[in-house]
């Protein structure tokens, strides 16, 4: 450690000594080596100041980030990770600036400390000999400044017959100690406060001073500090006032004067840098509102606090729910469930299981008030577990069943991992959706799945294509389908009537909630080109914008507030879906109500191009076009965003071809999802044989 404090030294000591040798003073020296350290590390504090713009600029996406991904430590990371090294920032920057303080603080403290050796150059066995003559303790810091002290009061004279030092030597040194002026404003700045204290009580108190002026400039105009939380603000003050008042109390004078000017000298140099490049040139401030509400609104969203009496109701509901899935043996088939809404995704394999055997499913929810509980109570072999998601980390590494069945990708990738103790459960993966696999979902998303239920022939060939390319170990492929939409076909068929003729013409505008949607990107283009009589234009955000971006949606509803309802409203109830399917054109981003809508009704999309939605960014390396991409050109149109002004022609001609488009659409359902009408049937029957196969393998084993 010596040995690294020596190399720190020894230019910080040149600088010292040249500071003395032009002023003379010593307190003035210690203030223009204070300036000299902050010029020359000028070139770092305008890194720090770029990459702190860089930080905040980039915030906005951040806590976007930690919104979409609320409770996803382990995805949020790598997530940020991506975006740093997209945006070139430095995470470590922010403690470039305290590393250099502690390393120019240790170094003042020791030039402070040995004087002889950084201002007058004096070897170290000369001072071993002055040491030894004065019987000063070596151990001590600062036994150089008794040395310094001895010469100054004649202990130690030109005269002296010190062992091992010439006169001529001796009498150079004491000439120059003679002349080294330690004062300043009246203090002796090799003097320790905490040994004299009286006017001296006024050191810690100055350093102490300056140091919560500094941070209270730097909560005000620095441009990381200002984005902190109250409690990080006040933490940091706390504890810079209370080093600030121990190098006051028990270092020499002169290094608390180093820490007095080194923080007005930092404020100084903030307000320069901030005049210079002003962070409010780069810094989307609005956006960073709205992001921290959006992170807010995540945060609080679904959450209990802990004093209301449903949060105890719903730990001991979990603590008795995970006891009793616990001690359940011979558990066949386990359904995972995020929330209540998932149920739909399984309901009709669920029905399907029950009636063609006598099993006894496990339905794991992270939802207390799934409605899987309701539907439980009609039907006994349904057994419903409230496990919230930080203890179902636990349960999923634990548990012991033959086939578990969720709808979740990413599995063994975050915080959902296969079991620890039974290994040969089999996992099964039910789609949410009809669209690609290996763009809209993270890489490597279902690669820890055994079994796949595939929508449609594209998943299917997806699957294979990236085992192939990524050389892994082949899956079941389960040629299943995707029962919600064949039931959503068959209700609209069913329950929506034809309009009257003559009516308006029902556009329904349905923006998906990813970055670059219609809502954030062109809804007031396309406001302003289809608002008339010949249409009712139903704007209907994705729910997942509601929940997120409250502030920006409520900004968008009110500029609009005055138009004439019956030509122009905003569906913020999500009850019914009804109005989705009695339109006659959707106009979407790249939001997968696109193909539920074009086979439930047959009616044509409009696809606005903004910037497409893609988790995974290595996805062309399956050189298979995902269906998102695909379906554009075939259920509809696809339109740049410079081209909303057109609208109105686009929409037009895609009304005078509405059959040949209705014709189309039905033609690519019968060949987009397998097995309409029976999917259920289809997945109840594989999962059933290889029930049998297991038990059969038990036997044999």
């Amino acid at each position: 450690m010596d040995t690294i404090i020596y190399y720190i030294c020894v230019p910080l000591g040149y600088l010292m000594k040249w500071s003395y040798l032009l002023l003379k003073n010593y307190g003035l020296a210690i203030i223009l080596f204070t300036l000299a350290t902050k010029v020359i590390l000028l070139p770092i504090s305008i890194w720090i100041q770029k990459n702190s713009i860089l930080m905040v600029k980039i915030q906005p996406q951040v806590n976007f980030i930690k919104a979409n991904l609320s409770g996803n430590i382990d995805a949020i990371a790598d997530e940020q990770s991506k975006l740093f090294k997209k945006e070139k920032y430095h995470p470590m920057a922010s403690i470039v600036p305290l590393i250099l303080q502690l390393v120019l603080l240790l170094g003042v403290v020791y030039i402070i400390n040995h004087p002889l050796n950084y201002l007058f150059a004096v070897s170290d066995d000369v001072v071993t000999s002055m040491a030894n003559f004065i019987g000063a303790n070596m151990e001590e810091s600062s036994f150089q400044l008794s040395i310094v002290e001895a010469i100054k009061n004649g202990t130690i004279t030109a005269s002296s017959a010190i062992e091992g030092v010439s006169s001529a030597e001796l009498a150079s040194i004491v000439e120059k100690v003679s002349d080294f002026r330690l004062n300043f404003c009246g203090m002796n700045l090799t003097t320790i406060p905490s040994n004299v204290w009286g006017w001296y009580i006024l050191v810690p108190i100055l350093a102490g001073a300056s140091s919560w002026v500094m941070c209270w400039t730097q909560n005000m105009s620095n441009v990381i500090q200002h984005e902190q939380g109250k409690v990080n603000q006040y933490g940091i003050m706390i504890l810079s006032v209370a080093l600030s008042l121990y190098l006051g109390i028990f270092v020499p004078a002169g290094t608390a004067l180093y820490w007095i000017a080194s923080n007005l000298m930092s404020i100084a140099l903030m307000y320069i840098l901030n005049a210079a490049i002003n962070p409010k040139k780069y810094v989307d401030y609005e956006a960073l509102e709205q992001s921290r509400k959006a992170l807010a609104e995540s945060k609080a969203f679904g959450a209990i606090d802990k004093k209301d009496p449903l949060y105890k109701q719903m730990k001991k509901r979990e603590k008795a729910d995970y006891k009793k899935f616990k001690h359940i043996a011979n558990k066949h088939i386990v359904i995972y469930s995020e929330k209540s809404g998932f149920y739909k995704y399984y309901k009709e394999l669920i029905e399907e299981l029950l009636k063609k055997s006598n099993l006894v499913i496990h339905y794991v929810t992270n939802d207390y008030n799934d409605k899987i509980f309701e539907i439980a109570e009609k039907e006994p072999r349904i057994k419903p577990y409230y496990i919230g998601l930080k203890k179902m980390t636990i349960l999923m590494m634990l548990v012991e069943t033959d086939i578990f069945i969720m709808t979740t990708p990413d599995l063994d990738k975050y915080y959902l991992k296969r079991s620890f103790i039974k290994k040969d459960i089999e996992y099964i993966y039910v789609p949410h959706d009809s669209m690609s696999v290996h763009m809209g979902f993270n890489e490597g998303a279902l690669d820890a799945f055994d079994t796949i239920f595939c929508s449609g022939e594209h998943v299917k060939t997806e699957v294979l294509a990236t085992e192939k390319v990524y050389n892994l170990k082949s899956k079941k492929l389960v040629e299943f389908g995707f029962p919600l939409l064949d039931n959503l076909v068959k209700s609209v068929k069913e329950e929506i009537k034809d309009k009257k003729s003559g009516s308006k013409k029902e556009i329904l505008i349905a923006p998906s909630w990813q970055e670059d949607n219609l809502l954030d990107s062109c809804i007031d283009g396309l406001i302003e080109k289809l608002y008339s009589k010949d249409y009712h234009i139903t704007v209907r955000p994705h729910p997942e914008y509601v929940k997120r971006y409250k502030y920006k949606l409520n900004q968008i509803v009110e500029k609009y507030k005055d138009y004439d309802e019956k030509l122009l409203t905003f569906e913020l109830d999500f009850s019914s879906n009804k109005s989705i399917y009695s339109s006659d054109l959707l106009i979407t981003d790249w939001s997968g109500i696109s193909a539920e809508f074009a086979f439930a009704t047959g009616n044509p999309v409009v696809f606005v191009n903004t910037k497409m939605k893609v988790c995974n960014q290595n996805w062309q390396k399956i050189e298979i076009t995902p269906i998102e991409i695909k379906l554009r050109d075939i259920i509809g149109v696809n339109i740049e965003k410079e081209d909303v002004e057109k609208i109105d022609e686009t929409i037009k001609n895609l009304f005078k071809d509405k059959k040949e488009f209705k014709k189309k659409i039905e033609e690519y359902f019968e060949t987009f999802t397998y097995n309409h009408g029976t999917a259920a049937e289809k997945g109840a029957k594989y999962i059933l044989q290889s029930l049998i196969e297991k038990k059969k393998n038990k036997k044999e084993n």
